[in-house]
Parts: structure tokens; C-alpha cells; sequence
């Protein structure tokens, strides 16, 4: 690719700067929406795969919503996606072995300026491969949502991994600010509308790595307190009984799951 290229979006941009990269690029300080748009682009069977510099404050703030950090996870597991703290302030730049794209987002339209000069590409991947030996890298906790899926439809069941993808799918963000529904609001609903108990889902969760016991425990009592769920005490033969999760509101029992999230998040704001 030696000419620049136009286009409406920044995930248009990169699917073009992408579509015919065999190999590693360099993504060199993107802003939110640039890093948002290559986890939402870059597919796990891909021939590129990309080391990401980042500031580590974008990086936090982008990755606090689980949908977009499970889907990061999903990637780093399949090697299409690396991620290290970029130290020093940069252009936003995208380097591959053909040529260094310089992105430009002017507001209706995301523009790459292109250059292929071989001399000048080389540089640029010698010294963004040398900046990548020498930095931090960034950390992520969050699970990857295959693995989500899969054990929780093995550890709780299918009816319950189906209904926590609806509301997934139903939703724009996740993010765990207080504001809305990050995960372990929504396991909690979930299990809740399928009726199952507070320890089986809380044991996944830890055993997954999306939060604490001691978490998904605060998590249910705000529920609890907000009217959206109830406990039942089930009996068991040694010890104190569990807690069986159940919905709390008549509205949200009528939902179906692509309803849950809307109408859990209008009963919080009410």
C-alpha cells in the first residue's frame, strides 16, 4: 500500500491498512477509539498480528469495559495481539514491513498518510522493534470471553452461558465505574434469572478470574439493597444453607435476556 487512504471511520481504516499485512505491525500510540476499533477488527485467525504501544492511562480506561477487554484477552490468547506502555508521546502510527501510516482523524473522516520508502520503513520498524524490547508490559486480568463461555456453560450450564451472551450482546459497554453493569452485575442477574445459587456462581467467577467471592458477595448485597434480586435459603445436609439467586422485580422476571440489561439499568437509575 503506497497511497494514503480516506475513510468514514477508524475501523474502516485499519481493516484497509491490514487486509494484506502477513506478519507483525507496530500500532504506535492510538487514541481510545483507534485501540477500540482494532480489538473489534482484528479476527483470532488473522495473518497480522499487532504490538500495541499505548499510554497505560487510554489502556486502563479502554479495558475497564469487559466486553472490550474479553475480546482483547480472546486475541492475545490466539498471539494476534500484543500489549506494551508507550513512555514517550508519539504521532499515531501503524508500521508494518510494507509501509508507515501516519492516522489523522479529523472527524468525518479518518485519513492514513502512507509512505512505502523502503529505507524509511526500515528504520521505522527497526526502531519501534528496539522501543518494544525496552518496554513495560501492560497486563491484563480480564478473562477471555471463549473461556467465559465455555466454562461457564460447563461449570453452571448452557441455558446460563446462552442467557449471559444476550445480555452481552445487548449491551454497548460494561465497565465496572458504578454506573451501570459491569460483569459481575451481569453473572449476578443472570444466574439470578435462571435461579441458581449465589456460591456456584460466585466459585465460577473466581475460578474464572472475573472478580472475587468476597465481590460478587458486595456485588448481590447493592442487588439486594436496589430491589433487583432476592435470595432463597436452600438447605444443605452440613453447614449453613446457600442462597439460591431469584429476580426481585416483576419487570425484570418479564424480560426476556436481550430486555434484562435495559430494564436492570432503568430500576438502578430510578
Amino acid at each position: 500500500m503506497s497511497s494514503n487512504v480516506l475513510e468514514s471511520s477508524v475501523e474502516s481504516l485499519l481493516t484497509t491498512a491490514l487486509a494484506d499485512v502477513d506478519g507483525t505491525a507496530y500500532l504506535v500510540n492510538p487514541d481510545a477509539e483507534t485501540f477500540e476499533a482494532l480489538v473489534e477488527g482484528v479476527e483470532e485467525d488473522d495473518d497480522v498480528s499487532v504490538r500495541l504501544f499505548g499510554d497505560e492511562r487510554m489502556l486502563k480506561d479502554v479495558l475497564d469495559d469487559f466486553i472490550v477487554a474479553s475480546t482483547a484477552a480472546n486475541l492475545m490468547d490466539a498471539g494476534r495481539l500484543e500489549l506494551r506502555v508507550l513512555d514517550e508521546p508519539s504521532n499515531t502510527l501503524l508500521v508494518t514491513g510494507e509501509h508507515v501510516m501516519a492516522i489523522v482523524d479529523t472527524g468525518d473522516h479518518v485519513a492514513g498518510l502512507t509512505t512505502d520508502d523502503d529505507a524509511f520503513v526500515e528504520s521505522a520498524t527497526e526502531q519501534y522493534a528496539a522501543a518494544w524490547d525496552e518496554a513495560s508490559q501492560f497486563n491484563l486480568r480480564t478473562p477471555a470471553i471463549t473461556r467465559v463461555r465455555q466454562s461457564l456453560s460447563d461449570d453452571i450450564g448452557p441455558d446460563v452461558a446462552e442467557d449471559f451472551d444476550t445480555v452481552l450482546a445487548s449491551m454497548e459497554t460494561a465497565r465496572g465505574d458504578g454506573d451501570g453493569l459491569d460483569e459481575v452485575t451481569i453473572s449476578l442477574l443472570v444466574a439470578a434469572k435462571n435461579e441458581e445459587l449465589l456460591y456456584d456462581i460466585s466459585k465460577w467467577g473466581e475460578d474464572v478470574g472475573i472478580a472475587s467471592k468476597a465481590t460478587f458477595s458486595r456485588t448481590k448485597t447493592r442487588l439486594e439493597e436496589l430491589g433487583l434480586i432476592d435470595t432463597e435459603k436452600v438447605p444443605i445436609d452440613v453447614g449453613r444453607p446457600r442462597l439460591r439467586l431469584v429476580l426481585g422485580d416483576d419487570r425484570l422476571r418479564g424480560a426476556d435476556s436481550g430486555e434484562l440489561a435495559n430494564v436492570a439499568q432503568s430500576l438502578m437509575a430510578s
